[in-house]
């Protein structure tokens, strides 16, 4: 079955199961209400209304780190965005990509009963993390609540890992919970977070959101929301900020570029350079190559 095939059915079935479940707001979001939870959003949007960053600020934001996302954020009052604390698969890797959110709890009969009498009647064995995978699109990062759950709460091993590396083109995945098949896992170059690894399968939790806000730690996330990850955790950056964060990273890589250089031609103490150099003439080079190094930099950008 084709991905696209795959695809069309998995939205079908989110589409049967949303008129029931979507007055608690359980399970996804009608596009009205992604709209409206997310209506700072100032790029497209996908067909179900979760915004869609722009392939060219994903790839700007490849530069980035955890501390230039934070010379932003908590300045813009949004201080819950980070997480850390993850196992991280390739440290020397960052992931970039749109947070496409999972949301599961542990299971309930009487209300998994109710999800999956719909994915029946769809023709569908069951709701189950496998659904929501075959939702993934190129560029996205999946972003997984699983409560922390290590027995149970695997929501890939290796086989399932290589299709969403395959369906996101390396997007990546974040996982508060367990993976499986670390060692199969490990030859793989897409990015991954997770807590833990466990060889059970997933079990005994049900899928209780697709595409809504979830917790990852500390952090709540927004379908739509630009993961950005490096060595030290996890930043959820909301789409309204992208632009505004990786303009002021590359203030901040030609400042520490200027401020190296300085520092090579072994005149100058640490303080009459950095952060703000103290003399005239100095600050004046420095906003002169800010400028210039901003003209040849930007040139180049889509």
């Amino acid at each position: 079955m084709t991905y696209r095939i795959r695809f069309t059915i998995a939205a079908a079935l989110v589409a049967l199961l949303l008129p029931a479940l979507s007055d608690a707001q359980l399970f996804t979001l009608t596009k009205d209400q992604m709209i409206e939870l997310t209506a700072q959003n100032p790029f497209d949007r996908f067909p179900d209304g979760r915004p869609k960053v722009p392939d060219g600020l994903i790839e700007r934001a490849k530069g980035l780190s955890a501390e230039e996302v934070f010379a932003i954020l908590p300045g813009k009052s949004f201080r819950n965005q980070y997480a850390d604390g993850f196992q991280i698969l390739h440290p020397n890797k960052r992931l970039v990509g749109r947070a496409f959110t999972v949301q599961f709890m542990p299971a309930r009969p009487d209300l998994d009963g109710v999800v999956n009498a719909r994915a029946k009647a769809a023709g569908f064995d069951r709701m189950n993390n496998q659904t929501a995978i075959d939702m993934l699109q190129p560029g996205d990062v999946l972003v997984v609540d699983l409560f922390g759950q290590g027995e149970n709460g695997t929501i890939v091993g290796d086989n399932l890992f290589y299709y969403i590396m395959k369906a996101t083109r390396s997007g990546g995945l974040v996982v508060d919970g367990a993976i499986r098949d670390l060692d199969g896992i490990s030859e793989m170059e897409m990015p991954a977070y997770f807590r833990r690894t466990h060889p059970s399968a997933i079990g005994n939790v049900m899928i209780s959101g697709i595409n809504i806000p979830v917790r990852i730690g500390n952090a709540t996330v927004m379908p739509g929301d630009l993961v950005f990850g490096d060595s030290e955790g996890v930043y959820f950056i909301p789409p309204a900020l992208v632009q505004q964060v990786v303009d002021n990273a590359d203030v901040i890589h030609i400042h520490d570029e200027w401020t190296r250089k300085k520092f090579d031609e072994g005149k100058y103490k640490s303080s009459e350079i950095y952060g703000t150099p103290r003399d005239p003439a100095l600050k004046k080079e420095y906003e002169d190559y800010l400028k210039k190094r901003l003209e040849e930099i930007r040139k180049n950008y889509k």
